[in-house]
């Protein structure tokens, strides 16, 4: 079967500094000026590949995926679809008949950011560094941020120079998309620093590449003028972290960054009537709560429909979030292929939760703590929004005690497979299908990642069949008869999905806002 053209193979996950921006923009190294990204995140995130994720997704979208490649990559230069998976260092690829053995055939010609030359012997160095605990430069803390991605690689191994073949545990629908996050660095400059140092030197082949850290407040890269997908065309990138959104916002005003992520939904109207570039996009990413099922009463299904009920979905959009999210009444969202939109069963309906409450036996409602992250990759507004679902479901009885954690700290407990700071509830955002690794991590059965203490044997039979299946046909019929029973079961509070919406300059040019989490700066510039 050949896989070697530019498709959608509907791949999907978990989901991801300066409290004010310092300093300016500064002169640019090229004709296309100088793009200063004040991130939403409270630090740097990682330069050694894979290690970028252990700030969410957003150390993938502009560290990860700026400094390296993998085999394959993100349809981002187009707007209009979800983005499927396209060639990345490899230029095209076949499976065998049972789906297990893939063949990729590399780009010839692609050289390191240090002029070491790309090959299959770069791919089996890299995949030796996350995999192999026998190669001597096996990096076991670069391993297991991988582990998401490589769980479902049994063997590998070079062919000739110019092609690699890649062997799955069982038929892998995802392995493409995973191999996006497995992203290639020089051989030769991992030798010389070794794996500790190698993060303060990092060479890949991506369209950026490294020039200077200064830990927790800025990381700059300069373009890859012999980037095999076109040089990009601002003089140099800066990322800056700034999880304070009314930071962020003041950075933009003042000059001192020209483009932030997630603006405060208070700011965006002064924004735009001020001469600034609002963009959004609808996408695959999904705002919601889950349900500690080992704690009474979260494990009865109907206290859980109850919540979904409860809440004002449409009101948090409208009016909280300012249009820059979307309600959601089921776990995928509107986006993806795999919602059905008969499935959207939770609408506002108080006077059903205090039914569904009573039919419980706890008419009179109950208390209940909830976590929350303060900021971090994804979370839009996290703690006003925890308010308004506390107003919210306290109307039918439900009576909730917010407790705030810094977002890394949260991250650790959910990964670590145990509630956060021991709360019944505990909120988040996540990428779903677009990173579909992720999927399967929250609902296989010994599964590292919290869940909730929820398991659902039918839901984990039809993905386990999705991850097996190459046709995305099936596929989506597959994920969205997991999602009527995901729905039906209740094991979270869905609430809504953000539109991905950023500020920019106005003499920020040329960027295509995709429906995706990620994005492609080789098309931006800065200037006239």
């Amino acid at each position: 079967m050949r896989l070697n053209r530019p498709r959608t193979l509907l791949s999907a996950v978990l989901t991801a500094g300066l409290t004010a921006a310092c300093g300016t923009a500064g002169p640019s190294t090229g004709s296309g000026g100088t793009l200063v990204i004040g991130m939403t995140a409270s630090d740097i995130p990682g330069t050694d590949t894979v290690m970028a994720f252990a700030h969410g997704f957003e150390g993938e979208r502009f560290v990860n995926f700026q400094l390296y490649d993998g085999l394959t990559r993100y349809d981002l230069k187009q707007s209009t679809r979800t983005p499927g998976i396209v060639p990345g260092l490899a230029t095209s690829w076949e499976t065998s008949r049972d789906g297990r053995t893939w063949t990729f055939h590399l780009r010839r010609g692609v050289t390191f950011s240090d002029g070491t030359p790309f090959d299959a012997d770069s791919v089996i160095f890299a995949y030796d560094r996350l995999l192999n605990k026998k190669s001597p430069y096996y990096y076991p803390e670069a391993a297991g941020a991988a582990a998401l991605w490589s769980g479902q690689i049994r063997s590998y191994r070079k062919i000739d120079a110019g092609t690699v073949e890649i062997t799955t545990k069982q038929p892998s629908g995802h392995l493409l998309t995973d191999l996006t996050f497995l992203t290639i660095p020089s051989p030769t400059a991992v030798k010389k620093h070794g794996n500790q140092r190698f993060a303060q030197h990092p060479e890949g082949t991506g369209p950026f590449r490294f020039e200077s850290l200064k830990p927790g407040q800025q990381l700059t890269m300069v373009p890859n003028k012999n980037y095999w997908g076109g040089a990009p065309k601002v003089g140099k990138l800066v990322l800056r972290p700034i999880p304070d959104a009314a930071a962020r916002t003041a950075a933009l005003r003042s000059g001192q960054v020209n483009w932030i992520e997630y603006p405060s939904p208070d700011d965006v109207a002064p924004l735009r009537s001020s001469g600034f570039q609002l963009l959004s996009n609808n996408y695959d990413h999904l705002w919601y709560c889950t349900f500690d099922q080992a704690v009474k009463p979260w494990n009865d299904v109907r206290v859980r429909r109850a919540a979904n009920y409860a809440i004002d979905r449409q009101a948090i959009a409208r009016d909280l979030l300012k249009g820059t999210a979307d309600p959601v009444h089921q776990h995928a969202p509107a986006s993806t292929d795999q919602h059905d939109p008969a499935n959207d069963a939770y609408k506002h309906d108080p006077a059903k939760a205090k039914e569904l409450l009573a039919q419980a036996g706890v008419p009179q409602g109950f208390s209940t703590t909830l976590a929350v992250p303060t900021g971090g990759s994804g979370n839009l507004i996290p703690v006003p929004i925890a308010t308004a679902l506390q107003a919210q479901l306290a109307k039918v009885g439900i009576k909730v005690q917010i407790k705030k954690v810094e977002w890394s700290a949260l991250l650790a407990d959910l990964n670590a497979g145990k509630p956060v700071q021991g709360a019944d509830v505990q909120c988040a955002s996540t990428v779903t299908f677009q990173a579909e690794a992720l999927v399967r991590a929250y609902w296989a059965k010994g599964s590292p990642v919290y869940k909730g203490h929820w398991y659902s044997a039918r839901v984990d039979s039809l993905s386990e069949e999705a991850e097996r299946t190459l046709d995305p046909v099936k596929r989506v019929s597959l994920y969205r008869q997991a999602e009527r029973i995901v729905s039906d079961e209740a094991p979270y509070l869905f609430v809504v999905s953000d539109r991905n919406p950023r500020a920019l300059a106005a003499d920020v040019q040329g960027l295509v806002q995709p429906k995706s989490w990620f994005v492609d700066l080789t098309t931006v510039r800065v200037g006239k």
